[in-house]
């Protein structure tokens, strides 16, 4: 599988890159042995870059990739974690399950917390939950509401850790652009992850962020390309997601008339959703969220497909992408 270097710190990402969001159980639980099993399924089809979180499954999901990832040479692959939300003990919460959409015991509790403390202790915790010797590439978690804390503490202590070695790269993940864009403009960045805002369905980023990485020669990781399910499939079916969340009928409605156009062009909804993202040359990388062995295959072939950059302009003449978005490569 290709792979592009986010400049100027040697971390090389794979095209595809496995989102580790369901190893944590996400909205059902899922045994060891069948996370590995899909672990298994995407480095046979190439992925080498895998990215986790403290936030998913609280610790589960890093628990289970560091443990499958320690099986293979080390210098081959590519991981990254987050930091923003310390895990707590909560042994009287223990005997339930977590509140958030993660099928766990609440045994811990997540805590915001960016600040430089916070980041060198919830490093230190991913550290020991994954069992590896280091972590490529550290983004801030979702600080939308600790902008002040998150850019002045969190960042410069993650640029301190990148320059000491410590870590590869740095950067922050969001399910917004216009953040993104303030820490690409405003701190010292090497990576973003943008999930959800730059898709075949929307393109958010197109306005703010992707324009700000480009010129600053940011890299950005485009997560959740087929915006949590609704692109996922040939034809969306009814109970299709959005956003973690049902979709709404007219969002249904155009994504089945944007895999009409697909299928006129010989290609599937989802495959053409893994390519758009790519036409950006701010892009370095698509990570999306893979729970099964069938899955992990299926994301391989579908980036593998080459999509006709005739289909672009098809949509956007039937009034289903914005002229704007229509890619210039």
């Amino acid at each position: 599988m290709e792979t592009t270097t986010v400049r100027g710190t040697g971390i090389r990402l794979t095209t595809l890159g496995f989102g580790a969001a369901p190893a944590g159980n996400l909205y059902q639980a899922m045994t060891d042995e069948d996370v590995h099993a899909t672990f298994e399924a995407a480095w046979a089809a190439g992925i080498r870059y895998f990215d986790t979180a403290p936030h998913y499954g609280l610790g589960l999901s890093e628990r289970r990739l560091g443990a499958f990832l320690r099986t293979r040479p080390r210098d081959e692959l590519v991981v990254s974690t987050k930091v923003g939300r310390l895990l707590v003990p909560s042994p009287e919460t223990a005997h339930r399950k977590d509140s958030d959409i993660f099928e766990v015991p609440a045994a811990t509790r997540r805590v915001w917390d960016f600040s430089r403390d916070g980041v060198l202790r919830s490093l230190e915790a991913s550290l020991e939950r994954t069992g590896l010797d280091r972590v490529d590439v550290v983004y801030l978690h979702d600080p939308d509401e600790h902008w002040e804390q998150a850019a002045h503490e969190a960042v410069p202590a993650l640029v301190e850790l990148r320059d000491q070695g410590v870590v590869g790269a740095v950067g922050a993940g969001m399910n917004q652009s216009a953040m993104l864009t303030r820490f690409v403009r405003e701190t010292d960045v090497d990576v973003v992850m943008c999930a959800g805002r730059f898709t075949l369905l929307e393109q958010a980023a197109l306005a703010d962020l992707l324009p700000a990485a480009a010129e600053r020669g940011v890299a950005v990781v485009a997560a959740a390309a087929y915006n949590s399910g609704i692109l996922a499939y040939d034809s969306p079916p009814s109970d299709a997601t959005y956003d973690y969340a049902p979709a709404a009928a007219e969002l249904l409605d155009r994504a089945r008339r944007i895999a009409a156009v697909c299928a006129e062009h010989g290609v599937t909804l989802p495959q053409a959703a893994l390519a758009y993202v790519r036409t950006h040359p701010a892009v370095v990388s698509t990570v999306v969220g893979l729970a099964t062995p069938e899955q992990a295959r299926q994301a391989g072939e579908r980036a593998a497909v080459r999509v006709p950059a005739e289909l672009w302009r098809a949509l956007a003449d039937a009034g289903l992408l914005p002229e704007a978005a229509v890619p210039d490569r």
